[in-house]
Formats: structure tokens, sequence, C-alpha cells
């Protein structure tokens, strides 16, 4: 996930081609849509692409209320899909990738990492996060996000989503996770075996967690699913035994799992931080549908 070294070189404020802030994000919106990487999006802040229902929604979780935002085509039953987001949480770059997302055929729900203490949005944009104080401003609520609880967490949104009208309950559930969101996808996968089949991890940080019993690599054979695990350029050059570890686990629980070094920076994948990547991000995205096709 992020650290200090990374944040030093988002806050500079040299923003690669295709960053987006809020302010740019809500102009941007008003034109001809946000490109490639946002095709299927109808509008930005003014609700639901054509033919999708959206709100946020709340329900009993292990340690309070869940709130989190859900959408899905407006008519039939659709596999589920939980999207865990990066360390900023809920925003507007969140939920215009859950609308692409049910827009292909998903009732998408975007979880608040935090809600043990605070309602999202707890920032409007990463710029907005970077500015309120990064990771100081998150640590405490990041701290209680350990496997046990995003587990129990996951247990009780598999239930939930389960209980829709909008969500298909005899297919597979897939997840998918941003940088601290990474590992909590196969904590989910572990966490509800029977109905997550497909997880998904982007530019995910603390998947290899040596002599952790709850390291997301050592959890790989308590799961049923299929993995995609993507990885930034900077962080495997950082770690770069990580993949491999993967891939040794992987093969060792008998799971499937593609995992790939990607020609991206760490956050690549999501359009509102400085190291946002169009064509990477694409490239990522059509894997993760080739995923969900193959395993939900």
């Amino acid at each position: 996930m992020c650290d200090e070294q990374q944040l030093a070189r988002m806050g500079k404020g040299q923003h690669p081609k295709g960053w987006l802030d809020r302010r740019r994000f809500g102009a941007v919106g008003a034109m001809a849509g946000l490109g490639a990487a946002l095709a299927a999006c109808a509008t930005v802040d003014g609700g639901a692409a054509a033919g999708l229902t959206e709100q946020m929604v709340s329900f009993p979780a292990a340690e309070g209320t869940m709130d989190a935002f859900f959408v899905h085509p407006a008519q039939g039953r659709h596999p589920a899909v939980i999207v865990w987001p990066d360390i900023a949480g809920i925003r507007d770059s969140f939920r215009m990738m859950a609308r692409r997302l049910a827009a292909e055929g998903y009732a998408v729900l975007v979880l608040n990492p935090y809600y043990q203490d605070v309602p999202a949005p707890q920032f409007s944009s990463f710029a907005d996060w970077l500015e309120k104080g990064a990771l100081a401003a998150v640590e405490p609520w990041r701290a209680k996000l350990t496997a046990e609880a995003v587990m129990a967490t996951a247990r009780g949104t598999v239930a939930w989503l389960d209980a829709q009208p909008a969500v298909d309950s005899s297919a597979g559930i897939g997840t998918q996770g941003y940088c601290m969101g990474g590992p909590l996808t196969v904590w989910t996968a572990a966490a509800v075996p029977a109905r997550v089949r497909a997880a998904a991890s982007f530019h995910g940080g603390g998947l290899v967690q040596e002599g952790e019993p709850t390291s997301p690599h050592a959890m790989l054979d308590d799961t049923q699913a299929q993995f995609l695990f993507a990885i930034a350029r900077d962080d495997d050059a950082k770690q770069p035994g990580e993949k491999d570890v993967l891939r040794e686990a992987a093969a060792a629980a008998g799971r499937p799992a593609e995992i790939e070094v990607y020609d991206g920076e760490h956050g690549w994948t999501v359009p509102d931080t400085p190291a946002y990547d169009r064509a990477a991000a694409e490239r990522a995205w059509g894997r993760l549908l080739a995923l969900y096709q193959r395993a939900l």
C-alpha cells in the first residue's frame, strides 16, 4: 500500500497526464465522459447511468453499521461484486468504477472500510486525502482492518447481498480491492469460500507477510476462488520476490491465479490518483472482466 516515499512523490503537485482532482473531475464529467477508462459511465455526480439503479445503503456488520454504495442494473438478478476501495475510501472515482462494472451486468457494493469509526465519504477525492493529512488521517481507522475483523465484516456483507432482489444468489460473488484493499479481497474470499469465487487485487500491499498465519498468501488454500494479482512496477521493484511467493502459494493451494507486474506505478488503476495510467488501467480492467466471466 502507499508508503511515505510514494506519498512524498504524490504530494509534489506534478501530476501525470490523466490524473483528476475533484475540481477537474466535475468539469471533465460534463463533457463527453472521461475517455476510454470511464466510457460506460453516463454521469459523474448526478446519479446512475441509464439502466442502472444506485443508492447509499446501510446494514448491520460485525463492528457496527456498514455504509456502502450499491449500484446494479435496474432489472433482473445479477452476480454480486464487493469492492474494497483504496486508502482514501468511497468517493467519486470509485462510484464511477462501480457504475461501469454494474453496466457489465453486476450488482456492485463499494464498502466503507472505515465504517467502525466514521461514515463515508471521509474524503472527496484522493487529492483531498493528501491535503488532509494522508496516512496520519486514517491510521487509527486502518489499524482496525485486521484479518479477523475483515472476515467478520465479509460474512455480514455476503449475507446482506444474498438477501437483495438484484443479486443472483445462485451465482458466485466477486471481490476486488485497491492498495490496502488488496489483502482484504483474500480475507473476504477466505471468510465465505462457498460464495466468493473470484478475487482481484490491484497494486495491493501486504499480500505477503512472512511468518503471519493470516498473511493473504498463506490463506489462499482457505478459499475456493480464482485470483488476479495486478502488481505495480514500483511495488515490484521494492519487493521483487513477492510475486514468486504468491505464485508458489497459489500453486500449493491449487488456486488459479493470474499474477502480473503492470507498467504502472502504485495507484495506476484509480482515475483520481496521481499515478493513474489510462492504458495500463484499461488492460487491468479487461483482465478483471475476464476473471468474473470465468468464475462467477
